[in-house]
């Protein structure tokens, strides 16, 4: 059963993220958090979310700006990095708390909090209206390579980031995706670095054991196929409606794993 709700929560989020405008990475970690913890949760989406974007880089990598991808990308990295290593210590922090609800004890952990609060965060900021207009200059390239990637590697929130910083850099449309796909890639690479020295790697044989991998290649299966329908139902597009149900659905996720309902 959990392959079966793993694989079409994959598919309807591919699909999604081509009509409501949030990232794979933004709607599929709540559904691993129903799995595993939190921080194994924010891994198993990353490798998903690598993979998806190793598939697009082959389509599209051609088309990289190699100068933006060193100015901004380098920098994700690097911070990519630190934020990683922030969530390793915050998985290995004590509960700040615990709630009953009859029967069921549920903790509040920093970890738990952290994640919520940013889930709820960038839900919120795609929705306003001014943050589609928000952009930055050439200049700031470096700057928005440091932001993205530390969000990116601390919850993987590095996607409305990245296009605000990279949309006014210059480049054409098929620079832009070429360069920003690149720059996933990267900061992909460098959390997973990070997660599979720190915490990753203590809870593999429980992962395994659980077929939590059999899970993640399930999911990212099922993302390749939402993203190749979705790509045929209709080109990149916005649905107001649809995106504000979404992140409305976002928030009460968020508050559920604050909360340590997940």
């Amino acid at each position: 059963m959990a392959y079966v709700f793993v694989s079409l929560a994959a598919l309807v989020t591919a699909l999604l993220t081509l009509f409501s405008g949030f990232g794979l990475g933004s709607l599929l970690l709540p559904v691993f958090a129903i799995f595993f913890p939190l921080e194994i949760a924010v891994a198993a989406t990353a490798v998903v979310h690598l993979a998806n974007n190793v598939f697009k880089l082959g389509l599209l990598g051609k088309y990289a700006h190699r100068g933006t991808v060193v100015r901004f990308g380098v920098p994700a990295a690097l911070a990519a990095f630190v934020g990683a290593a922030l969530l390793a210590r915050l998985a290995h922090l004590a509960p700040l708390g615990t709630w009953s609800w009859g029967s069921s004890i549920h903790e509040i952990t920093p970890i738990g909090l952290v994640l919520g609060g940013l889930i709820a965060v960038f839900a919120a900021i795609e929705l306003l209206p001014a943050f589609e207009r928000l952009a930055f200059g050439s200049r700031w390239l470096a700057v928005g390579g440091l932001v993205s990637g530390f969000f990116g590697g601390l919850s993987g929130h590095q996607g409305a980031l990245r296009a605000a910083f990279l949309s006014r850099s210059g480049l054409g449309r098929d620079g832009f995706l070429g360069t920003s796909v690149t720059c996933a890639v990267i900061v992909d690479c460098a959390r997973l670095l990070v997660y599979g020295v720190t915490f990753y790697r203590g809870h593999l044989e429980a992962i395994a054991a659980g077929d939590g991998r059999g899970l993640v290649v399930a999911a990212t299966l099922a993302a390749f196929l939402g993203s190749y329908f979705g790509a045929r139902l209709a080109r990149k597009v916005t649905l107001r409606a649809l995106q504000r149900f979404v992140g409305a659905g976002l928030v009460l996720l968020a508050l559920a794993i604050g909360a340590g309902l997940l």
